[in-house]
């Protein structure tokens, strides 16, 4: 990992232990340092937690169908798996 990341090797790892640690999505903390958070625009379904600097892990929930709220929102209590999209700066897209 350190070769294809270099410095944003340790983050990812950790921001990766994150996730495989937690039983469920809302258990993934969306303050600092991980800030998991929601994306929208062309990204809509897709959410995201900080490397380091604009650097993103990209995911989605892995279930069909979604768990979703009442008011169609994601239930994050209820994503127990997440499939891994992509690491990426997206901010300069």
């Amino acid at each position: 990992m350190a070769k294809a990341y270099g410095d944003r090797a340790k983050p990812i790892r950790r921001r990766l232990d994150i996730l495989g640690q937690a039983a469920c999505l809302s258990d993934v903390p969306t303050g600092p340092p991980d800030h998991r958070h929601q994306l929208g625009g062309n990204r809509e379904g897709q959410l995201s937690v900080t490397i380091k600097d604009n650097w993103r892990i990209v995911f989605v929930p892995d279930h069909d169908p979604v768990p979703c709220l009442p008011d169609g929102g994601l239930d994050t209590g209820q994503v127990t798996a997440v499939e891994i999209i992509e690491i990426v700066d997206y901010h300069g897209n």
